[in-house]
């Protein structure tokens, strides 16, 4: 039972997650290879992708047009002739060939325009067709908008100046990256192939990977000494810039996005026994002392106020002439309280109720011989004198 286009259709767009501009059979072989073999064929995005046939869902093969360098038309634009395509990828080369001439120039517009992000200047297609062309590149460039690569390095001081009869470069753009920006490794020198090797050789301590710029505009190179059991080898690779990144050419390319991800995957193949070249910086064999503020003196220290232990003060005894004068001696018959210390609130109260009790007793006397007519008995009062211990003992109890 056959699948519905509709079906295959959404899932070749799941698989390759990339939009369609043209599709259509066309013939396709290495240039090692003697005859053609025919396939349905999708251009989604800047990818070619080749199926057996229109009902595969799952593609057999594809050709990343990022690594285009060149397309050429092996036969001129004729009716009733066969078109043939050469183009030549960074690992291969690959032709294409379409039976119909009109279907062919569609083709070499579409790649042409999706892989420069321009319409090529003379296409013979209708109107309509360059409106399906022109609303192609907008969206590719939607899709993937054109990066600046970031400028060269100056090149080094301790290297001898390549003479040039080209004028200078002109300034970079204020919009360009810095040239020390994370974007260009540090091991990265704008020497040649021979000056690399030299470096590597001459200063085998300061590491073994060195980036450098292709004789090729726009591209990259890698130099490496790898030590072997026979002695240390000098190895070169090219590493090509496209619109979406860099592709390291080896047996199988890869691709990656920016040169920090190139250093980073020769480092892991090498299981990092080697490492970036980086030149060694000088450094300083004198300490200077800088003058110190006026407000801070060097020569004497600063004081230190210790505190003082808080002791309770001494008490002094007093001389002679702090001394209190002597008390005055007491009036005869007036009842004086000793000058004892050691009295406590008790005593006191009881001295001041004697007191109060003989004043009683003696108002009471008074009023007693006042109603009978007589005379106080001085008797008495010695009496009630000499009684007063017992009197007062009596009250106490």
């Amino acid at each position: 039972m056959s699948v519905p286009p509709r079906v295959v259709h959404k899932r070749r767009a799941t698989i390759t997650d990339l939009p369609l501009y043209y599709s259509g059979y066309l013939l396709k072989k290495h240039t090692k290879e003697k005859d053609f073999k025919k396939y349905y064929a999708e251009l989604r995005g800047a990818t070619l992708f080749l199926y057996k046939d229109d009902t595969q869902d799952t593609y057999t093969e594809k050709l990343d047009l990022e690594q285009l360098k060149s397309m050429e038309l092996d036969s001129p634009y004729k009716k009733k002739m066969p078109t043939i395509f050469t183009l030549t990828l960074h690992t291969e080369e690959v032709q294409l060939k379409m039976d119909n001439p009109d279907t062919g120039e569609e083709w070499r517009g579409y790649i042409l325009t999706v892989v420069k992000k321009e319409i090529p200047s003379k296409l013979q297609l209708l109107p309509g067709q360059m409106l399906q062309l022109e609303e192609a590149l907008a969206q590719e460039r939607r899709r993937n908008p054109p990066t600046s690569r970031p400028p060269l390095p100056p090149r080094p001081p301790f290297l001898p100046q390549i003479p040039s009869s080209k004028p200078p470069p002109p300034p970079p753009h204020k919009d360009e990256p810095d040239p020390s920006s994370p974007d260009m490794p540090a091991c990265f020198f704008n020497v040649t192939r021979k000056e690399a090797e030299k470096m590597l050789e001459a200063n085998p301590e300061y590491g073994g990977i060195i980036l450098r710029p292709s004789t090729l505009a726009n591209n990259y190179a890698l130099t490496i000494r790898q030590p072997t059991p026979r002695g240390p080898v000098m190895r070169n690779y090219r590493v090509t810039s496209t619109n979406s990144g860099f592709v390291i050419e080896l047996d199988k390319a890869v691709s990656v996005s920016s040169l920090n991800d190139v250093l980073k995957y020769f480092l892991e193949k090498t299981e990092y026994r080697l490492h970036p070249y980086m030149a060694s910086q000088p450094y300083d064999t004198r300490i200077e002392v800088t003058p110190a503020p006026k407000c801070v003196s060097i020569t004497s220290p600063a004081t230190k106020t210790v505190p003082k232990a808080q002791v309770a003060p001494m008490q002094r005894l007093p001389t002679k002439e702090e001394l209190p004068p002597p008390p005055t001696k007491p009036v005869e018959g007036e009842y004086v309280v000793p000058d004892d210390h050691r009295l406590d609130d008790h005593d006191l109260k009881l001295v001041q109720l004697d007191s109060e009790l003989r004043q009683v007793l003696k108002f009471r006397r008074e009023n007693i011989y006042a109603e009978s007519g007589d005379q106080e008995d001085p008797s008495y009062e010695n009496q009630t004198t000499d009684k007063s211990p017992s009197c007062t003992a009596q009250w106490t109890t």
